[in-house]
């Protein structure tokens, strides 16, 4: 929990990340740059340091809420912030910067979109472990919405911000635009309200009510989350080229339930072979059939279908979705499949 965090100093972050060196920079978001450290005053524990960039409108705000956002929450599915920083730089300028636990595996954009040669051979997320990280993600949500004292909204699910540890569990991350809903309202209700103009979010993610000036909700989340799960079985970003004169993701993949779902599936799921290791454990949890599988994908792909609805009122909750998707997993990779590595709980 943040109040309980110790206050790293500028210095030791300094250090941690020597002098910020571009060779230990391993991401960027929009409001600052992620490096990868090491704090030696704290056990020579490996960290990710996210910088502010306070020039950029919104990073300050953003600090405060993600600050807000972590101060009381705990879930084996969330990014856990280790720290903070809230001090002077060297050069007599405001400096913030939030230090969480280092993720081996990066991002999940990494892994559905590999940008070389090299990582798209070693990069390949089998059937398992993609419905692994989807219900880690949902698991992270439902509590998000409604474990939580205070509902919260992410409002930025995308899978930049979903970081895989080193046995591929996930955890959501980046918690800059959350949104924590009055306890008075109804976290899951959609109403009129002009301070919803200023969501902000990643395109092709962001639940279309915003765009008409609907308060933030759960469901907004749920939109996202539909997006999310569309995109890593058919491999296809909701900003992909082929998406134009109102076809986009949901649609694409609505269109081909369920006899054509061959035709959108991500090719790599249906390689007869990826690799000896994961042939073997696919044959273990019952992948050897076919048609199998694809019933399970097609499954997912209609939960996902479902999630990314038009209309708020007709999405699924994350409950829901979360129960759904531990049936698929126990119906179709088999009752005694148990990943130990994304045991609940």
């Amino acid at each position: 929990m943040v109040d309980k965090l110790l206050r790293v100093s500028y210095h030791e972050l300094h250090r941690a990340t020597s002098g910020f060196s571009p060779d230990n920079l391993i991401g960027s978001g929009s409001f600052g740059l992620v490096y990868r450290g090491r704090l030696y005053e704290h056990g020579d524990r490996l960290v990710a340091v996210k910088v502010l960039d306070l020039q950029k409108n919104g990073a300050s705000k953003s600090f405060k809420a993600e600050c807000e956002a972590l101060r009381n929450i705990r879930h084996r599915n969330l990014l856990p912030i280790l720290s903070y920083c809230s001090s002077i730089d060297s050069k007599g300028l405001d400096f913030k910067a939030l230090v969480y636990e280092f993720m081996g595996n990066g991002n999940l954009d990494l892994w559905l979109h590999p940008e070389t040669a090299e990582m798209m051979g070693s990069r390949n997320l089998n059937l398992p472990e993609r419905l692994n990280i989807a219900i880690d993600i949902a698991s992270a949500l439902n509590y998000l919405h409604y474990q939580c004292e205070v509902p919260i909204v992410h409002c930025d699910l995308k899978p930049s911000n979903i970081l895989l540890d080193n046995n591929l569990v996930a955890h959501v991350g980046d918690f800059g635009l959350a949104k924590l809903l009055a306890s008075t309202t109804d976290s899951s209700s959609v109403q009129g309200s002009s301070s919803a103009i200023a969501v902000k979010g990643s395109m092709g993610y962001v639940a279309p009510e915003y765009g008409m000036g609907l308060q933030v909700s759960t469901q907004g989340d749920v939109y996202s989350y539909g997006i999310l799960l569309l995109e890593m079985f058919t491999g296809k970003r909701p900003t992909d080229d082929i998406f134009m004169d109102g076809l986009d993701l949901h649609n694409y993949v609505k269109m081909a339930l369920p006899e054509q779902v061959l035709e959108v599936v991500d090719p790599i799921l249906l390689l007869s072979k990826q690799g000896d290791e994961i042939e073997e454990e696919s044959a273990q949890v019952g992948l050897d059939n076919d048609e199998k599988k694809m019933e399970c994908i097609t499954s997912i792909l209609k939960i996902g279908v479902e999630c990314s609805a038009t209309s708020p009122n007709d999405r699924m909750h994350m409950g829901e979705t979360v129960r759904k998707l531990h049936r698929i997993r126990d119906g179709f990779l088999g009752a005694n499949y148990i990943n130990k590595a994304n045991l609940d709980i």
